[in-house]
């Protein structure tokens, strides 16, 4: 089992310990309350969601954001909702996000996966908007529920246009014993919702959806918001106060105004708990990017031998991004480059040419992988990067 570190069992404390105060005190009292016991003053809390609380934990990039974030769920289940079945939405800033959080929290044997069993056991069911319908109502109450999605699944100003907002006959038994005192603000077919779903007639209008959104709506969810930077729109607030969350956790590096940050993570206490283990240089090789190909294979290797002498299994893996077709450093280029001129195996490269996506993950874990080439390399915060810029000022990251 991952144990927690210090700055992470902090942060989810302080995170209780307003949740709690927000029971019995006004939401932005319990935070500025918070506040003072951390010498932060003259800090406004913005108050997004109503009665809904919703704060932010600061904590850099590679301080353990998402273990944090499951921990999360049932600390807020117990002092919001005194629970411990809570419904947890879990919202991603990209499709591929999704994906990989989804399969994490879904693998009995992953460390995010473990963090939700130490508080559930077995009663945890993991699922996404498109297999919310296995869902069943007596699995409600007695299993901690979370629904991983991305916030545009949710985020549209006409709600005739998104599937979470349609009439689903696999979720009425949700609603089949609705009392009348609950269905007052649920959405409701509307006639646009007979253009969009043709099974619907004249007789429905007026009737409540038995949609995604309105089951999340009935349940309060816990809101676990991934880089909360992201979306600060007014349509984006809109769209999460349709669903009447119970509390909104938002965890991001690089708060915006707005976040309400609850609770700071230095850099310092990520090197105390030995989170940081290498220092990050940045060197310019004004030679070209064949200098800059040279330092990273001579950087990777030197890091293998290293890696050997551990006793956990360590494979360094350099991930390069070439230039777009056009210019000179091509995928082609490089690779040729590397395969006769550095004499690099062939079996050792692998290409992730999938444009505006993020590299897969199963890519770099061929066994025999040591270098992975993109030429449309959005994100890679977690792994060493070789970037080859069409500027031609080359840097070796």
């Amino acid at each position: 089992m991952f144990k927690l570190k210090s700055y992470q069992e902090n942060a989810l404390a302080v995170l209780t310990q307003f949740l709690r105060a927000c029971r019995s005190a006004p939401i932005p009292d319990a935070y500025h309350a918070i506040l003072a016991t951390q010498n932060r003053t003259n800090e406004h809390y913005a108050s997004l969601f109503g009665d809904i609380p919703s704060v932010c934990l600061r904590i850099p990039t590679g301080g353990g954001k998402t273990i944090m974030a499951a921990h999360a769920v049932a600390m807020a289940g117990k002092a919001v909702l005194d629970t411990d079945a809570p419904v947890a939405l879990w919202l991603t800033p990209s499709d591929t996000i999704r994906t990989q959080t989804l399969e994490a929290l879904a693998n009995a044997r992953h460390p995010y996966r473990q963090a939700l069993a130490e508080h559930f056991g077995d009663r945890v069911q993991v699922c996404d908007l498109e297999s919310l319908q296995t869902i069943s109502p007596h699995d409600v109450g007695k299993a901690c529920i979370v629904i991983v999605a991305t916030i545009q699944a949710f985020n549209v100003t006409d709600t005739a246009k998104r599937n979470v907002y349609s009439f689903f006959e696999e979720l009425s038994p949700h609603f089949d014993t609705l009392p009348p005192h609950l269905s007052g603000d649920l959405e409701k077919v509307t006639e646009a919702d007979l253009l969009s779903q043709p099974f619907l007639t004249n007789k429905d209008v007026g009737r409540i959806k038995h949609s995604v959104a309105n089951w999340l709506h009935l349940q309060h969810p816990i809101v676990i918001v991934d880089e909360a930077h992201n979306n600060r729109t007014d349509r984006f607030f809109k769209t999460l106060g349709r669903l009447k969350p119970s509390c909104v956790v938002e965890l991001t590096a690089t708060p915006v105004p707005g976040n309400n940050v609850l609770y700071h993570v230095s850099a310092q206490e990520l090197k105390a708990e030995q989170m940081i283990k290498l220092p990050i240089v940045l060197a310019e090789h004004p030679a070209g990017w064949q200098d800059c190909l040279r330092d990273a294979i001579l950087t990777r290797d030197r890091l293998e031998i290293s890696a050997q002498k551990e006793t956990d299994y360590l494979r360094p893996i350099a991930l390069i991004q070439a230039a777009p077709k056009g210019n000179e450093a091509t995928v082609d280029v490089v690779r040729i480059h590397l395969i006769e001129n550095e004499r690099y195996p062939r079996t050792r490269l692998r290409l992730q040419l999938a444009p505006k996506k993020i590299w897969s993950v199963s890519t770099c874990l061929t066994p025999r992988a040591r270098f992975v080439m993109s030429s449309q390399l959005k994100h890679s915060r977690k792994a060493g990067t070789v970037r080859l810029p069409t500027s031609w000022r080359p840097c070796n990251r």
